[in-house]
């Protein structure tokens, strides 16, 4: 028996589907089947990637699966991962809040060239020359510091003022061998040592340890309590850091200080870039792809500054910006040259800031307990948050 509605279901079936091919087909860029996530390794904080990679899932339908890094070790455990994994990959892209490590995963062809339209446009100064990573939205590096306690006219202007007397057993930074100060480090090494003379970071250390600088395992984020605590008085941190204090009310401020001498070109403050690659191996390179020209977009730039981290834009300089995060001048000194000075440096720090020789030295003062941020053992090693295989 012929159903009453079977002639008007003949007539509607083919509109059905012409709207469903609209709807989701290839003119709309989805598929009928659920797209295959991208595995991204973030040594962003969680916080910020978050929102940037649930925008692109949204844009794209592309879901994003993401391991995230700790504070205490950003970047140094996850670059450790991606090394053990090498003859078997598991993530297929590395979004870094740093580029050093990335260059050195480029230079070791973990990380593999990308192609895109998105990215042809891409400045030169933010990318690899061989598409092996692009760079975006960067933090400058800062002194903190609580207005209240320290005149903002008495902050320090250059990075050689924290050896300065007025700063004995009063200056807090994380631990040299993770995160954005051991890039730090080894700029200031290349730069110093290249164009002051053979040495002075060297001596540069040896005056922080005289003035009993302390080594902090939780980051710059446990830089920035300390000084908002009383605790010290100054500490070398990023703006991101100095952003979220600020919005959970502490009271500090910032400085960005210059490496080199007043009117010297080219020397003044650092700006650490996010960095993003592909992994080589990778199950989904198309997803990858898409994910990293996402990335070097105007708009996570854009979001990036949006977020409460404040980043900088780099590569579309003309996103306004609040004028007190505005890098006049930044410290020029490639990334490559850095990736390759930075554990040398570290090395040297951790021979010269010894934490027992430091307390050996210190007399009771600011800075002298630091509550939960207490001094690492040299001992320890890679801290036992890096993520397991």
């Amino acid at each position: 028996m012929t159903h009453p509605y079977q002639p008007m279901l003949r007539w509607l079936m083919p509109l059905v589907a012409f709207f469903a091919f609209v709807a989701c087909g290839p003119l709309a860029g989805c598929d009928a089947r659920t797209p295959q996530p991208v595995v991204a390794y973030v040594s962003v904080d969680e916080q910020i990637a978050r929102p940037v990679l649930a925008a692109f899932t949204a844009r794209t339908g592309i879901p994003v699966e993401a391991l995230y890094d700790t504070e205490a070790t950003k970047t140094t455990a996850l670059a450790s991962r991606l090394r053990r994994e090498v003859s078997r990959p598991r993530a297929d892209l590395f979004w870094s809040s740093a580029p050093f490590e990335v260059e050195r995963l480029a230079s070791e062809e973990i990380l593999v060239p990308a192609v895109h339209p998105a990215l042809e446009a891409h400045p030169a100064r933010w990318r690899r020359s061989d598409g092996r990573w692009f760079a975006f939205a960067g933090r400058a590096r800062v002194i903190v510091y609580d207005p209240e306690v320290l005149d903002p006219a008495d902050a320090p202007v250059r990075w050689t003022s924290l050896v300065e007397p007025r700063f004995k057993d009063r200056v807090v930074m994380a631990d040299p061998r993770f995160g954005t100060t051991r890039g730090h480090l080894g700029a200031m090494s290349v730069f110093w040592n290249r164009t002051a003379m053979p040495g002075y970071f060297e001596a540069w250390l040896d005056g922080l340890a005289e003035n009993g600088v302390r080594m902090l395992p939780g980051g710059n984020a446990a830089t920035v309590d300390a000084v908002a605590r009383g605790e010290a008085l100054v500490g070398m941190t990023d703006t991101d850091d100095v952003v979220a204090a600020q919005r959970r009310g502490l009271r500090v401020a910032a400085s960005m200080p210059r490496h080199g001498l007043p009117g010297e070109k080219n020397a003044g403050t650092l700006v650490i870039p996010n960095a993003a690659g592909l992994v080589g191996g990778g199950s989904n390179p198309a997803g990858a792809t898409r994910l990293l020209a996402f990335l070097a977009s105007e708009t996570v730039e854009r979001m990036l500054h949006e977020s409460t981290s404040r980043n900088i834009p780099l590569a579309h300089p003309k996103i306004e910006i609040d004028a007190m995060w505005r890098v006049e001048e930044p410290l020029a000194v490639g990334v490559s040259e850095v990736a390759t000075a930075m554990d040398p440096a570290v090395d040297r720090a951790m021979k010269r800031l010894d934490p027992e020789r430091i307390r050996s030295l210190r007399k009771p003062g600011p800075g002298r307990s630091i509550g939960d941020a207490d001094a690492y053992d040299s001992s320890e090693g890679v801290s036992p948050t890096e993520p397991s295989p």
